[in-house]
């Protein structure tokens, strides 16, 4: 039996729809980042990009717990010696909310050059609800996750009987 390799050729991406309203940051990073990489679909290989596109609407009401709003800052640096900026997480929230939740998925992909493209391409993150991708007609994510992963478990139980 030889192993399965997914080719470029048989790539196809589907487009999902996260609200995040009240979810968890963390909880939506890590779950929208294993739908960016692929590794929901049976089909996962690690060097070809055969994730799918995620648009994310309502950014500005994503939950956090404790007290993160007060204590947590991102760090950035401007390149001179000393020079580092650190912006608390209550000023992001309020002025680029969609960019807290691409540094948190960018936090759980690997660095390398395939997940930089799919940070960049393949996730739009929308303060409001409104969006521009209507055309590509997204699924919610919830229904179409759970049952990917209910056939996948079947799969899987089919396969080892």
């Amino acid at each position: 039996m030889k192993t399965f390799s997914l080719r470029k050729e048989d790539v196809t991406h589907r487009w999902f729809l996260v609200d995040a309203t009240g979810q968890p940051l963390g909880r939506l990073a890590s779950q929208v980042a294993q739908i960016l990489r692929g590794k929901h679909k049976p089909t996962f290989t690690p060097h070809l990009n055969g994730g799918d596109c995620v648009v994310i609407v309502n950014a500005a009401k994503v939950k956090l717990t404790g007290r993160k709003l007060e204590q947590k800052r991102y760090f950035r640096h401007t390149g001179y010696m000393g020079h580092e900026r650190f912006t608390p997480l209550k000023n992001m929230m309020a002025k680029h909310p969609e960019r807290v939740i691409e540094r948190a998925v960018w936090g759980m992909l690997p660095k390398t050059t395939l997940s930089r493209q799919k940070v960049k391409q393949m996730l739009k993150v929308y303060g409001g609800p409104d969006h521009p991708h209507a055309a590509q007609q997204p699924q919610p994510l919830g229904a179409a996750a759970g049952a990917a992963g209910a056939a996948g478990a079947a799969g899987a139980a089919g396969a080892a009987r």
